[in-house]
């Protein structure tokens, strides 16, 4: 149930997406994703890094409102990009989507098998980020409808068949795009989830940002209150939406994801 302080937030003409945003969105990972090949033929191998990286975080985001059909793309759509997205990240997106809807039902809570991950101190949340990434697509691949497990049954064939190819053929993209993947998935852990959950509780359970440049990097992912209360808004109005509840509720979104450093002054007797 949602708070009686957010009864008066206005959010309902945050949720249709225009066309052209529309297409913004489901082609928001594809250049990034182009330009990380072409640098690996090229050999820039740190734009090729860069590019990956940005990939990866654009990609989060797409798999993210895919997760609660914010997209704008119909329910086959949806469910075909989730395909893309599972070969191209190399995890399940479908398994995902199951466990972070979970995470939603009960946010922080004991069955919450993702936000539980921000209870870890910040070290374990990094080196045990690939125990997080089997644990929620395993959660996924074990529960949910017979549908749910047949198309993530899909995901990891697709995945398979990426990881297959790149060992037999040896192709330097499709190296690369297995390596740099993986360890992507070994940090999500703690990008996706510690940075925006830790120190939260059971009340005020998510995190928020207000530095423009970082929200820019991160495709707004960092928005992560008002998602939570929210989960309806794409990702792509969730700017909007901050600017509203720092006005009527600044109480819900005063956790930063990135830590604040405080000036003192220094007086010299």
């Amino acid at each position: 149930m949602r708070h009686p302080a957010l009864a008066n937030i206005e959010w309902q003409d945050l949720r249709e997406l225009r066309s052209v945003e529309v297409v913004y969105n489901v082609v928001l990972s594809l250049p990034f994703l182009l330009l990380s090949w072409y640098s690996v033929l090229q050999g820039w191998w740190w734009l090729a890094l860069s590019a990956s990286f940005f990939f990866f975080m654009a990609a989060l985001r797409q798999a993210h409102d895919c997760y609660h059909r914010t997209l704008g793309v119909g329910k086959m759509g949806t469910e075909l990009i989730l395909f893309a997205l599972s070969m191209t990240m190399l995890c399940s997106t479908h398994a995902i989507r199951h466990t972070h809807l979970n995470h939603h039902r009960d946010p922080l809570g004991k069955s919450d098998v993702e936000g539980n991950w921000a209870r870890l101190p910040w070290y374990q949340a990094i080196f045990g980020g690939g125990l997080f990434s089997i644990a929620i697509q395993w959660f996924g691949l074990t529960h949910g409808s017979r549908r749910h497990r047949i198309l993530v049954i899909v995901d990891m064939l697709l995945i398979g068949s990426v990881i297959a190819a790149a060992i037999i053929t040896m192709h330097p993209i499709l190296v690369y795009q297995v390596l740099v993947m993986l360890l992507a998935n070994m940090l999500v852990g703690f990008f996706a989830v510690w940075s925006v959950h830790h120190g939260c509780d059971e009340t005020v359970y998510a995190r928020s940002e207000r530095q423009p440049l970082v929200n820019l990097l991160t495709f707004n992912l960092l928005y992560h209150i008002e998602h939570h209360l929210f989960p309806a808004v794409p990702t792509h109005h969730l700017p909007q939406l901050a600017e509203r509840l720092d006005r009527a509720t600044p109480q819900w979104t005063g956790q930063p994801v990135i830590p604040k450093v405080s000036r003192h002054k220094v007086t010299i007797n």
